[in-house]
């Protein structure tokens, strides 16, 4: 491994770690907030139990969020120096301003762990919901970051100089708002499906039904709504990727050669040298009506694009296929879920639907680690596109291979460890409701 493809692979790994981590504590304060305020309208001890267990689970990805977090910034400075000389004084507030939102959710955080019966109860709460917007804005704030890097402005760039900085302009750039609207959505899906996946297990196992069913309902609800409107944004993305980045565009669906009528790609092995896919259906005419809203259009292939400037066709291929499949799965699931509570029927008695919901635990972060393979990966040769080569921007330190394979033990030790704490976290929570279940039960 050369060190050119060692700084990419730390930077993948990285950020595969990291994006799940901030995932979790975007989204899991909401969870909290939702069953803190059922605790304060009816008072049932079982929402206050809810809400203190998946308090201990947002602190627990919150300092490993941050630690990942931090070393990711440091990152961009020392593999990727030619990178951040230039982009740095563009896209800086972002950063700046997401290290404002950190620092308020840190104070919130703190406040909402420590503040049981100290504050004012509405108050208390209103810290939970302050952690979750702050999350969700730090996220938005990163993705900004990143979509200036697929949609560079705010800048004009002559004779190898960057000149007439504008960094409003450059943070709302084109492709934000799609990229963070689509990024936001996939977070509440991730999650939602992994926290009522789990929940859905302990009930399969009837383990404290009473506070696992009100724990899965939530964290469903949250979950299914994302899902059903994630294929919304990711049609909003689809058609502004085919204007700014069609070879992006053209890697993801293995498009080829330019035509109207262009065919929508199912599956199938892309072969590069041939510029064919094999085994693959295609469904005439829908891709043009996908991203140009015309069964006629005309989308542009791979033909069109310089060949030093094609993305890797097969990796963004099978990515992006593995992000819509697992989408549509959970889509599925989100609307046999909901239409069997439309029908009123007794979710314990549908043990093959808490089985779906077992099975779809990981499906959420996979579509994202995938979703973001195609964003990434289907960027390239450019790290800023268009204008500055991945290769043009890696340090020309020596021995980055040794890194890579330093952070490669680091990040599988936190995963580790974070896993076994959450295990520890569950196991706890049925122990203790085994206790108070056997009380009540002698009580009575």
């Amino acid at each position: 491994m050369d060190d050119f493809l060692a700084a990419r692979s730390q930077m993948a790994l990285s950020l595969g770690f990291h994006i799940i981590f901030a995932c979790i504590g975007m989204v899991m304060p909401f969870f909290m907030a939702v069953s803190h305020y059922y605790y304060l309208k009816t008072k049932k001890p079982v929402y206050k139990n809810i809400t203190k267990a998946w308090s201990k689970g947002v602190a627990i990805f919150f300092a490993t969020g941050a630690v990942s977090g931090t070393a990711l910034s440091f990152e961009l400075g020392l593999l990727w120096p030619e990178f951040m000389k230039h982009a740095g004084p563009i896209f800086g507030m972002p950063f700046s301003l997401e290290g404002t939102a950190f620092f308020i959710e840190a104070i919130a955080l703190g406040f909402f762990l420590y503040g049981w019966d100290k504050f004012n109860p509405w108050f208390h709460w209103f810290t939970g919901v302050v952690v979750g917007v702050s999350g969700i804005i730090s996220g938005i704030l990163v993705v900004a970051a990143n979509a200036w890097m697929n949609n560079p402005t705010g800048f004009d760039y002559i004779n190898g100089q960057y000149i007439n900085i504008d960094p409003i302009k450059a943070m709302f750039n084109d492709a934000w708002l799609s990229q963070a609207l689509h990024m936001s959505i996939a977070a509440f899906c991730a999650t939602g499906f992994a926290v009522a996946g789990v929940h859905a297990y302990m009930l399969l196992k009837g383990k404290n039904k009473e506070f696992h069913r009100k724990s899965f309902r939530i964290a469903a609800a949250f979950g299914c709504i994302a899902a059903i409107l994630q294929p919304l944004s990711g049609d909003f993305s689809a058609k502004d990727v085919a204007k700014r980045q069609p070879a992006k565009l053209a890697a993801m669906e293995a498009h080829f050669y330019t035509e109207k009528r262009a065919p929508l790609i199912i599956g199938g092995i892309p072969n590069e040298e041939k510029q064919t896919v094999d085994y693959a259906l295609k469904i005439p005419g829908l891709l043009s009506f996908i991203t140009h809203g015309d069964i006629n259009a005309e989308v542009t292939g791979l033909d069109q694009i310089p060949k030093d400037e094609h993305p890797p066709v097969a990796i963004t291929h099978y990515a992006f296929q593995i992000m819509v499949g697992l989408g549509m799965i959970m889509l599925l699931i989100s609307i046999l879920y909901f239409y069997s509570l439309w029908k009123k029927h007794n979710l314990m008695d549908k043990k093959w639907l808490l089985k779906l919901f077992a099975i779809a635990t990981p499906m959420g972060y996979i579509a994202v680690e995938a979703g973001w393979t195609v964003t990434e990966v289907g960027r390239q040769p450019w790290i800023i596109y268009g204008i500055m080569r991945t290769a043009d921007a890696v340090t020309p330190m020596p021995g980055i291979v040794y890194s890579f394979y330093l952070f490669t033990a680091i990040y599988l030790s936190l995963s580790f460890i974070v896993g076994f704490m959450l295990y520890r976290q569950i196991k706890m929570v049925d122990t203790l409701y085994d206790i108070s279940e056997d009380l009540s039960n002698k009580q009575s």
